[in-house]
């Protein structure tokens, strides 16, 4: 089982850089980019409403969780 965060694509989406998307939420490019390569352990909510608000769209649009078969 495992939650896969879809920053990049949605990042892709938007046609928006990580670097546009950190000085848009004041996040650092490190932060981000643990979370796009999906190293991060967890997410703040208040961290997940700004990247949604930033790049227009909803939570599940940037995580999915996987079944283990």
């Amino acid at each position: 089982m495992a939650v896969i965060v879809n920053l990049d694509v949605m990042l892709a989406k938007r046609k928006m850089s990580l670097t546009a998307l950190s000085q848009k939420v004041g996040i650092t490019m490190s932060n981000l980019s643990i979370l796009k390569k999906g190293k991060a352990k967890a997410i703040r909510f208040s961290t997940l409403n700004a990247i949604c608000e930033a790049l227009e769209c909803q939570p599940g649009d940037l995580l999915e969780f996987q079944f283990d078969n």
